[in-house]
Parts: C-alpha cells; sequence; structure tokens
C-alpha cells in the first residue's frame, strides 16, 4: 500500500468518525412511509421519501458537516433552521443506504 492509499484511507475514516458523531448525537433518518404513500397515491399529497438529517447547532458547525459530506461524495440539500438549530438533510433512498454504511449504521 503505497503513502498516498493510506492517507486517503485515513482521511476517509476520519470523515466516517466525525460524520458519526453529528449523526449520533442529534441526527436522525425520516423513512418513507410505504402506507401512507399508497393512501395518497391518487391525491398526490404525500411526497416525502427516506432522508438523512444531522443537526448542527451553529453556522460554523453547519459549514463543517458540509465540508465532511462533500468530501465523502455527498450532495446534501438545502439546510433549514429548526428549533434555534440547522438541520442539513440527505435526500433519497440509495444516498441515505450509503450514509448510513459509511457511519457503520444499519437502516
Amino acid at each position: 500500500m503505497t503513502n498516498r492509499t493510506a492517507r486517503s484511507k485515513t482521511r476517509r475514516s476520519s470523515t466516517a468518525r466525525r460524520l458519526r458523531f453529528f449523526f449520533d448525537r442529534n441526527g436522525y433518518v425520516r423513512w418513507q412511509n410505504p402506507h401512507r404513500l399508497a393512501d395518497e397515491k391518487q391525491k398526490r399529497t404525500y411526497k416525502k421519501g427516506d432522508e438523512v438529517r444531522l443537526v448542527a447547532r451553529s453556522i460554523d458547525e453547519l459549514e463543517t458537516i458540509i465540508r465532511l459530506l462533500e468530501r465523502a461524495d455527498f450532495k446534501p440539500g438545502r439546510p433549514f433552521e429548526k428549533a434555534n438549530q440547522w438541520a442539513l438533510p440527505i435526500y433519497g433512498r440509495h444516498e441515505v443506504a450509503r450514509f448510513l454504511k459509511l457511519i457503520g449504521v444499519s437502516g
């Protein structure tokens, strides 16, 4: 293994560890409700999909989380303020599964 490969693996594991910290502290997963989706399909009122939400306590922390996600090749959604904090979503079933695998959480 070359030094470059070793550094890359170390960087990935460091990124995953830091993202895991934010997820464990107060992040969560919102799963699509398949029953509600089936019930409201005709009305087209329920359009929610799977998403991870990472919560930042400050703008600086939010910027850190965004950088970590981009380093791990995620494209986060638009952050929004919630209860004097910032929530940063990652949308899509595939992306949620990939994020959970990266941080070592079974979904």
